[in-house]
């Protein structure tokens, strides 16, 4: 029998409800990421130096926050006058 729209939710997980077994395999990783972190400066150290580079660079977004770029929007001034040129009239 075909799934008929306006028929209510039957049977499964209620909503909101989170999955058990995705929630128990998150911390079991969380737990071997965790104790893995003590091992990471001997491992490091036996790393290649462009080995070593790659994981610096993999690992940073997690350490340091992603900047986004400031875009002006339409309507905004293109140039702003430094705080010494605002309020300096011009001379006749």
């Amino acid at each position: 029998m075909p799934f008929k729209p306006g028929h209510k939710k039957v049977g499964g997980r209620k909503k909101g409800t989170p999955n058990r077994y995705t929630e128990d395999v998150r911390k079991i990783l969380k737990d071997v990421v965790f104790n893995e972190l003590e091992n990471i400066p001997d491992i490091l150290e036996e790393l290649p130096p462009e080995k070593r580079i790659d994981v610096f660079l993999k690992l940073i977004p997690f350490v340091f926050p992603k900047v986004n770029n400031v875009v002006m929007d339409d309507g905004e001034p293109k140039y702003i006058r430094p705080p010494e040129e605002q309020f300096r009239y011009k001379e006749d």
